[in-house]
């Protein structure tokens, strides 16, 4: 018997001591199936792979990286390598290694025959959303903190655990630095959550984990190509790609919460219709059908 039909079963069977199975139940059989499924170790890997491979073989010679935040400072602090990940993984990276989960969350079940089942059981399907919705978003907060944390040590080894100037100018030093980066990493996980939620409602209507993960990407890109199209300049700071950059706002004197704020409520805009329209389309499928 295969993993996602072991997982299957084991939520369908009635629990003997403390009642119906629940999102706790769902929570944790969506996460033993994850541990079991390739896509899961190939964004894990990447979120590992790229800080090293960027920390060993970018060019560090004076007056090549002038023209990106903390670029100056890379051959000054293993600190700089985080922030500057964060600000070209936006573009692709991060949203892909989300998507290879939360486009898979449902579409898979369909492709294993196992989603039928776990309708037809004991099992309400709010809890079922719920549980895999859950699992998607521990994913993408693994993801991104195992990114950090690599290239946080990666940095560290090649240029030293010293202190970083801000965007303002000022000196920070290396303890407060490392605070930052990690406040900034959680910043990040706002529209990081929004493409989670994108990546679930396309999983849920093309029922095709390919489609699903091509279109959350495709999706992500296209909020990046709008921002550089001539005349639509005033729509930049509404973006979902805008809100990559709220980090930012910590690395100020003093801190400037109004990006941060303003990302908050912008990918709440997309975020919240798109997991409510997944969450009814979930709740409304055709059983019979599959």
């Amino acid at each position: 018997m295969s993993a996602l039909s072991t997982a299957a079963a084991t939520l369908r069977r009635p629990r003997r001591a403390a009642g119906a199975p629940g999102v706790a139940t769902v929570y944790r059989w969506e996460l033993f199936k994850l541990g079991f499924q390739k896509r899961t170790y190939l964004g894990l890997g990447a979120s590992i792979a790229t800080p090293i491979i960027f920390t060993a073989f970018a060019s560090f010679g004076p007056g090549h990286h002038d023209d990106f935040a903390f670029a100056d400072y890379l051959n000054r602090s293993g600190l700089a390598f985080p922030l500057v990940l964060l600000l070209f993984g936006a573009i692709w990276l991060f949203p892909l290694i989300v998507a290879l989960v939360a486009g898979d969350i449902v579409s898979s079940e369909d492709h294993n025959g196992t989603l039928k089942t776990i309708f037809t059981r004991s099992l309400e399907r709010h809890q079922i959303f719920a549980g895999k919705t859950l699992v998607a978003l521990t994913y993408a907060v693994v993801a991104i903190f195992v990114e950090g944390t690599t290239a946080v040590i990666a940095g560290i080894v090649r240029s030293g655990f010293h202190s970083l100037q801000s965007l303002s100018g000022t000196i920070v030093s290396a303890p407060k630095a490392l605070e930052l980066v990690y406040f900034a990493l959680l910043i990040y996980l706002i529209p990081i959550v929004t493409i989670v939620c994108i990546g679930i409602l396309l999983s849920s209507l093309t029922r095709n984990s390919a489609a699903a993960i091509v279109g959350t990407l495709m999706i992500s890109l296209l909020f990046q190509l709008i921002g550089i199209i001539p005349g639509l300049q005033d729509s930049v700071p509404y973006l979902l790609s805008t809100q990559y950059q709220a980090w930012q706002g910590l690395l100020r004197t003093p801190i400037d919460w109004q990006p941060i704020i303003r990302a908050v409520w912008v990918c709440a805009m997309y975020g919240v219709p798109a997991i409510f329209t997944a969450f009814v389309l979930f709740l409304r499928r055709d059983v019979a059908g599959g």
